[in-house]
């Protein structure tokens, strides 16, 4: 009668062994990927920063250049109207960097915003007194500057999410990122081809 009891017990022991090696697992994968993620949000927060303080320039700039390029309203306007849309795009991405829908709607946003700055700039090239303005070059150097800046917190992004992207489509974690609530991150890439490079200005 005590070979039965001895088998039953083991079935139970073997059984709760499967279900701890299962759990462990799912900790460290969960742990991995929470890990991944807060990398990539915080490499997010430094393109943020660059992109407030792109935003902030913007509407100087256009005021500086309004007392020149009196004939140009339209396309001052324009800027600013598409740098209002980044802005309210990039403070939906703040609040959830992992959003891969917030995020191509911040991007389309700063594809048409780096359109429009750089129309303005090609009219900027017909004002000689505005390419002399001290106060125009000095913003424009800030810009630029700020340009570069985003560039490069851009790279450190797309890397944190590369990261995380090959951590969560690779196995065993592929089989259950998406039920721990883990979605694909998108990468901070502009996609028309035109609107790659910063804006480039001469004086």
């Amino acid at each position: 009668m005590s070979m039965p009891i001895v088998a039953i017990a083991v079935v139970p022991l073997a059984t709760l062994a499967v279900i701890v090696v299962l759990a462990v697992a799912l900790i460290s994968i969960y742990n991995g990927l929470v890990v991944l993620r807060n990398r990539f949000k915080n490499a997010f927060a430094q393109i943020d920063v660059q992109l407030k303080r792109r935003y902030d320039l913007i509407p100087n700039l256009v005021e500086t250049a309004k007392g020149y390029m009196k004939h140009e309203r339209e396309t001052l306007e324009a800027v600013i109207k598409a740098r209002n849309v980044a802005m309210g795009a990039a403070n939906t991405v703040r609040n959830d960097p992992g959003n891969p829908d917030a995020m191509k709607g911040l991007l389309g946003a700063e594809s048409a915003l780096q359109g429009s700055v750089a129309r303005m700039m090609l009219l900027v090239e017909r004002y000689p007194d505005l390419k002399a303005d001290k106060t125009m070059a000095t913003m424009m150097e800030e810009l630029t500057s700020t340009e570069n800046k985003v560039a490069f917190a851009r790279q450190a992004y797309n890397d944190a999410v590369m990261a995380y992207n090959t951590k969560r489509e690779t196995f065993p974690t592929v089989a259950f990122a998406g039920m721990l609530g883990f979605q694909t991150a998108q990468l901070f890439e502009i996609v028309d081809p035109t609107e790659r490079e910063a804006v480039k200005v001469q004086f």
